[in-house]
């Protein structure tokens, strides 16, 4: 082969990087390796939520997307939901007895652990004698993970959306500044009042807002709080128009919409067993003006829907 052949060769390669690729995932094809997002500042994450027209179509995996073999709130499921779609990680700090950091959703252990009662009975030693359920009930080899653990696994992985649960926002904030995990975490504040604590604490972390209505982005512009800062959940119903999608694209930020307790339900509870029979809803909300699903099964959603970032995103790959 000459070198000019080898030159145009290089070329052309770039060329299906940087143009091509992107187009597959948008289209739903997977690729071969897991769909990390290796964020590095937090200026970049800003960036990547920042609503620019670009259209980006990916997944909120709620409690890490459970399913038969993977628990919820489990680094493994983490990485099997990774395996089939771009997607963030919904998770559910807690406090044990002796006020340790775990990710577990709810205050008692017998529904996803081989254990009984409070989880705030019981000390991180005892806690991590037990092991996590499926979504069948069946026990793995999974234990429960430390809050610490999800986070230095989730770097140059994913995003983590951090939940309240019985952790207030400025120990949350704590945890992220300690291991410097502003580039890969959201806080979730559950009212405006949290979302001026966290950003008085720290201009630099991002959270999630619940703004289910015009009034409601209207109050929320008079908090102070930077549109660069937050990305917005608007409902788990589909809303009546796209208005309220189009009011907050143009205050620059990314809407999800959630899926979990409507579209997700008729799947899961075996009302429609093939997912694709739900395709047609899945992606109605994307065309409606939501950018992000938040599901509770992500690995048979992101079979029917596309899964594409920013094009910043894959700039940001490329170079590096």
């Amino acid at each position: 082969m000459t070198y000019n052949m080898k030159y145009r060769t290089l070329i052309i390669l770039i060329f299906v990087q940087a143009i091509v690729l992107p187009g597959f995932e948008a289209w739903g094809i997977e690729k071969s390796r897991s769909h990390y997002m290796n964020i590095q500042t937090a200026e970049e994450l800003r960036k990547i939520f920042r609503y620019t027209g670009d259209s980006v179509c990916f997944l909120s995996s709620h409690r890490g997307g459970p399913e038969k073999n993977f628990p919820e709130n489990c680094i493994a499921t983490f990485e099997n939901t990774l395996n089939y779609s771009y997607s963030v990680m919904e998770i559910d700090p807690r406090y044990t007895k002796d006020s340790m950091m775990i990710v577990h959703h709810d205050p008692t252990l017998q529904r996803t652990t081989n254990g009984k009662g409070k989880v705030a009975d019981f000390t991180l030693k005892e806690l991590k004698k037990l092991k996590l359920k499926d979504t069948e009930g069946n026990v793995t080899k999974y234990g429960i993970p430390t809050f610490e653990e999800v986070l230095k696994w989730a770097k140059g992985k994913t995003i983590l959306i951090l939940d309240k649960k019985d952790v207030p926002i400025e120990d949350r904030i704590k945890m992220v500044e300690k291991y410097k995990a502003e580039a890969y975490t959201i806080i979730m504040a559950y009212n405006f009042e949290e979302a001026k604590i966290c950003y008085r604490l720290n201009k630099n972390i991002m959270m999630q807002v619940f703004l289910p209505t015009p009034e409601k982005v209207r109050e929320f512009d008079k908090t102070g709080v930077p549109w660069d800062n937050i990305v917005a959940f608007i409902n788990h119903k589909k809303p009546v128009d796209s208005a309220i999608f189009d009011m907050i694209h143009q205050k620059g930020a990314l809407c999800i919409q959630g899926t979990s307790r409507n579209y997700d339900r008729e799947f899961i509870e075996g009302r429609v067993t093939v997912i694709g029979e739900l395709k047609k809803d899945y992606n109605s909300l994307y065309r409606f003006g939501a950018d992000i699903l938040e599901t509770d099964i992500p690995v048979p959603v992101s079979k029917v829907v596309g899964n594409r970032l920013s094009s910043a995103t894959y700039i940001s790959k490329i170079q590096k």
